[in-house]
């Protein structure tokens, strides 16, 4: 029996709302999984969380491998219990991350050898072990190891890269030992030539995994070419099984990826962008740093209901910021994170209405990115 399950529940073209069923809990469909690389999204506590409506979060297996280690964290009852969260997560595997080291890894066939940012260590690791973290920690969803390479890449270097991920997703299948309750992800790579992306979703979803990503973008490349790919692959996934874009984005990002059947999101954006100022509001993006607020009363964006609106305005805010105060990246992060969730409560809204109250929520999303 999966791990995983999803129930469709509405379509507007390619896209789809719904529930998604894991080992910890359900979730609806489409996402966004705030990000909580180290097992915490920053400054956020599990309840915060809950309350701004986020039900599935994203940590990184790779860096909580690094420290305090899968075992240590194995031995206190798993990741739920360790970071105090009940609801799914997905861990990504490290691959994107081991990519950003490019100048610190050596990658053979059998393994990767890498130095960590954190203290300087070399350390290999392989599809099994990858496989091992991931299920000792307890998660719900588990990336496979996948290799992520540059953007321009010429098409042999793509296609020897994309056989080698399915050599190793089938080392990672090889490897599982809780199927029951950690699903296995496998990710489409292929760079950017339709044709090898087809061929590389056809053939790993042969293998029947619990869920399929689309990998290998969001790596420099122009926007139009990322969802170009997006287009390309995602009907030759299964109908019936979640679809995961890994990475993106910014708001917009997120209604085009659902309008071409994606599911699920994670992004830093939201979170480090509170942390540095820079706040998404429904009139465009502001910068709580900017003189003109210092005397403004008025709330982030009057139309949101979070905390942070609710309870201070934009001249408080901005002191805190530029004080140094540690509650205002605190604030600002759970406004983002919080537009973030009422983005995605639009969109399955707009879904069960249909195609054309989607295109509207879309035509409206395209100025959130001005600034203001």
């Amino acid at each position: 029996m999966s791990a995983l399950s999803l129930e469709i529940t509405a379509t507007a073209g390619a896209a789809r709302t719904g529930v998604l069923t894991t080992t910890h809990g359900t979730a609806q469909t489409p996402a966004f999984m705030p990000v909580g690389t180290y097992g915490s999204v920053k400054g956020m506590t599990p309840q915060d969380l809950r309350g701004l409506g986020a039900e599935i979060v994203l940590s990184n297996a790779m860096h909580l491998w690094v420290r305090p280690g899968h075992e240590a964290i194995g031995a206190m009852g798993g990741l739920h219990s360790f970071m105090g969260w009940d609801g799914p997560i997905l861990t990504d595997s490290g691959g994107y991350q081991i990519f950003s080291l490019k100048d610190y890894i050596k990658i053979s066939e059998k393994s990767v050898r890498f130095r960590a940012p954190l203290d300087g260590q070399y350390r290999i690791i392989t599809p099994e072990l990858c496989v091992e973290i991931q299920e000792t920690l307890g998660v719900d969803m588990a990336m496979a190891f996948d290799e992520c390479i540059e953007w321009p890449a010429d098409r042999d270097r793509v296609a020897s890269s994309t056989a080698r991920t399915t050599r190793w997703l089938k080392r990672c299948i090889a490897a599982r030992k809780k199927p029951e309750t950690t699903a296995l992800l496998g990710i489409v790579q292929g760079g950017f030539y339709e044709d090898m992306r087809i061929a590389h979703a056809q053939e790993i979803v042969e293998l029947g995994l619990d869920a399929y990503a689309v990998g290998g973008l969001s790596v420099g490349e122009p926007r139009d070419d990322l969802f170009g790919m997006v287009e390309v692959v995602t009907p030759h996934l299964p109908a019936d099984k979640i679809r995961y874009l890994m990475g993106v984005g910014y708001p917009i990002d997120l209604i085009d990826g659902v309008m071409r059947g994606v599911d699920i999101f994670d992004c830093v954006l939201p979170t480090r962008s509170g942390r540095t100022g820079r706040i998404f509001t429904s009139e465009g993006v502001l910068n709580i740093k900017n003189a003109k607020h210092r005397d403004d009363p008025s709330p982030l964006d009057a139309s949101c209901t979070c905390y942070t609106c609710r309870s201070f305005g934009r001249a408080y805010l901005r002191h805190l910021f530029i004080s140094n105060e540690i509650l205002a990246p605190r604030l600002l992060t759970l406004h983002n994170l919080t537009f973030y969730q009422r983005l995605m409560a639009r969109i399955r809204a707009a879904i069960v209405e249909g195609e054309a109250a989607l295109a509207a929520l879309r035509r409206e999303a395209t100025g959130w990115s001005q600034p203001v």
